[in-house]
């Protein structure tokens, strides 16, 4: 606790209560399978159909975007860098 630091307020994750998921799941796979066999009619191509699906597919991706962690930035590597090599520079050379 510094003097000049502010706390974080604590994240708000908002879980559903009367949502089945297994429910929804089951009914999308009888359509898609009323839609093959032609039951119904086909569905016209909507962009919200395939948003996410990349970051569902990968393990890796959908962990993080669970838990909320974001990607270290390129200015903050690049500043870590330049530092490390200056202090390389210093040791070898004597000079500071």
């Amino acid at each position: 606790m510094g003097m000049f630091t502010m706390r974080k307020p604590r994240g708000f994750n908002h879980r559903y209560i009367y949502v089945d998921e297994r429910k929804e799941k089951l009914s999308k796979m009888k359509e898609d399978a009323k839609r093959d066999l032609g039951m119904l009619p086909e569905k016209e191509f909507s962009p919200e159909d395939i948003r996410g699906k990349f970051v569902e597919g990968t393990t890796h991706l959908r962990r993080r975007k669970e838990s909320g962690r974001k990607p270290m930035h390129l200015g903050i590597a690049l500043v870590v860098i330049a530092i490390l090599i200056y202090l390389w520079y210093a040791i070898s050379t004597g000079v500071i």
